[in-house]
């Protein structure tokens, strides 16, 4: 009898605990974002999930990630520090509740630009993936730091799209995640800040997992059911290193039609650290630096921010 009562007791919790029928992730075809590429590719998501049906959609910027959050359309996202920050102080429902990767983006000067230093993307126009997202904030205070605030133009643009525009010789030079800066370097472009020399020698996230409020507290265990995906994919990509750049190219190949060179990957990766933590001290100098380039006017709640209870209760 108390043993049926348990038994019980266990279903009626795991009914109370999962609501939902699917879940809703969103993502950038970035190796920055490698842990989801591996993840969808592998199947480490929908397996852990079960019955639980996973569908996914691809952005090429936080602030769109964001705006869908805000839509309701998307439960689970990869996201740059920067767009979650900005989210959040805006009053998105959203929890940071893993990281996924450190580093990782890097800025690269199109050939003829006469871009060589810091000091020479004076009056250059500079693109980055969209305006106020992580790469915009690091470009800010790059600019800041060689007291060029306000002499450069800042352009947003799709990575994707940045050799063609490096092509017609539409901007000088792109501060990019991998594997987009790789990629511009076997293009002709010119390396001028690696991913340590843009901030903190390289020790920053670039990706962190989050998930709307109201769905991770409707769903506990659908959560920690994707984080199981996301460590098995993170652990993947560290243990198998010409197994996770095929797994990569494979789904970059699918979501944006190019083929990306084996070369490119590993050089792109060698500067990409995935993980599944996160410096909560370097989150909160984006907030800094987010507010000194007047995205957002106050600083989050980070006790509502950031949950990293799904996560150690995974591990």
């Amino acid at each position: 009898m108390k043993k049926l009562l348990f038994t019980t007791l266990l279903l009626i919790g795991a009914a109370h605990a999962q609501k939902a029928t699917t879940v809703r992730l969103g993502y950038f075809p970035n190796l920055t974002h490698a842990a989801a590429l591996v993840g969808l590719e592998k199947g480490y998501f929908q397996k852990e999930l079960g019955n639980v049906k996973l569908t996914s959609k691809e952005f090429v910027a936080g602030t769109a990630l964001n705006e869908a959050f805000a839509a309701g359309e998307i439960d689970i996202g990869y996201i740059g520090p920067g767009p979650a920050i900005n989210g959040a102080v805006r009053g998105l429902p959203v929890q940071i509740i893993a990281g996924a990767s450190n580093a990782g983006a890097v800025l690269v000067a199109r050939k003829g630009s006469g871009i060589k230093t810091y000091k020479d993307l004076e009056g250059k126009k500079v693109a980055v993936p969209s305006l106020g997202n992580t790469q915009d904030i690091s470009l800010r205070h790059i600019l800041k730091e060689q007291g060029l605030t306000g002499k450069v133009t800042i352009q947003p643009l799709a990575p994707a799209d940045v050799p063609t525009a490096f092509a017609a010789k539409q901007i000088d030079a792109a501060l990019v995640p991998e594997p987009w800066a790789s990629l511009l370097e076997t293009k002709g472009g010119t390396l001028i800040g690696n991913e340590k020399t843009v901030w903190r020698d390289g020790d920053y996230p670039t990706t962190v997992v989050i998930v709307n409020t109201k769905f991770a507290q409707e769903n506990p265990e659908l959560v920690k059911a994707f984080l199981r995906g996301h460590i098995k994919a993170v652990n993947f990509i560290k243990s198998n290193g010409p197994a996770a750049q095929t797994s990569i190219a494979r789904k970059l190949l699918e979501l944006t039609k190019e083929k990306v060179d084996p070369r490119v990957l590993q050089r792109a990766l060698k500067r990409t650290q995935i993980t599944t933590t996160y410096s909560v001290e370097a989150l909160k100098e984006y907030a800094d630096l987010n507010k000194e380039a007047g995205f957002i006017r106050t600083l989050p709640d980070w006790n509502t921010l950031i949950n990293n209870s799904y996560l150690n209760e995974v591990k």
